[in-house]
């Protein structure tokens, strides 16, 4: 399955790209680097067990343990000191990550109640983009019976692209669904 989305950059996307966007070269094409999920658990504060939850939820979508995030600086008015730990995160790369990209845009992102697009306003300047999901339940490896809670995740899609333009192009080619602004 993730051989299908890197086979269809390599032999669709990238050449439009190059044709658009008039590159010399194949490899000053944009491209996807990496994907990263972000879990935010705030309420590990007081709980442990929803860090723990956040922890297997994020290893079963991703298919690769993630790293226990931790807080940099203490807030007294969350009761958080630094070094807490407050959220979980995992960095996806080559076929994982290819794999991981195929599965959002065409099992997950469809699930999503009344989908109308994921919005086309989300990029940071440098042509990466992150998407806010609401619920882990979106994706088909977390059973509704064995969550103890929803929990929204966060998808930054990290690409080699110069622009926003250059990025939403690389996203459009690779199926992303965006709604018209």
């Amino acid at each position: 399955m993730a051989a299908r989305l890197k086979e269809q950059y390599l032999e669709e996307v990238r050449p439009r790209l190059r044709d658009e966007f008039k590159y010399r070269n194949d490899l000053e094409a944009p491209k996807i680097e990496k994907i990263v999920i972000n879990i935010g658990v705030g309420e590990a504060i007081a709980n442990n067990r929803a860090l723990d939850a956040a922890v297997s939820d994020l290893t079963q979508i991703a298919g690769q343990k993630p790293v226990v995030t931790r807080a940099k600086k203490s807030i007294a008015a969350f009761r958080l000191r630094a070094g807490m730990p407050i959220g979980t995160m995992v960095t996806l790369r080559g076929d994982r990550m290819y794999e991981f990209l195929d599965r959002l845009l065409n099992i997950a992102l469809p699930r999503v109640r009344d989908f109308r697009g994921i919005s086309p306003k989300s990029f940071d300047g440098r042509g990466n983009y992150t998407l806010g999901l609401r619920e882990q339940l979106i994706f088909p490896e977390i059973e509704y019976d064995k969550i103890d809670k929803l929990r929204g995740l966060e998808v930054a899609i990290v690409t080699t692209a110069k622009s926003d333009e250059e990025g939403r192009r690389l996203l459009q080619l690779l199926g992303m669904p965006f709604r018209e602004s």
